[in-house]
């Protein structure tokens, strides 16, 4: 099982993106996660990680991941052998 971590920019006021995207992550991979935590940050950043991996950084990435972006990225690591439905073809 692992853990997601989700930081992002108070002063840019990301919280709601962040909240949506853990919840969609959770949502999918329900019990295969231990946790989605939501980590308070400054100076517009956005990075996400998989058990202190980073799958995703808003500024060397190039903006916000696509959620089915995000998600294959999480199952790579989560749960290889997944299949994500519609969002693999």
């Amino acid at each position: 099982m692992a853990r997601v971590a989700i930081e992002y920019c108070t002063q840019c006021r990301w919280l709601l993106r962040a909240a949506w995207m853990a919840q969609e992550l959770l949502n999918t991979f329900g019990t295969d996660l231990t946790e989605v935590a939501l980590l308070p940050g400054t100076g517009g950043v956005f990075r996400i990680s998989v058990d202190d991996e980073q799958i995703w950084e808003r500024k060397a990435d190039g903006g916000f991941p696509e959620i089915t972006i995000l998600k294959q990225r999480v199952r790579d690591r989560v749960a290889p052998g997944r299949d994500l439905g519609h969002i693999d073809r």
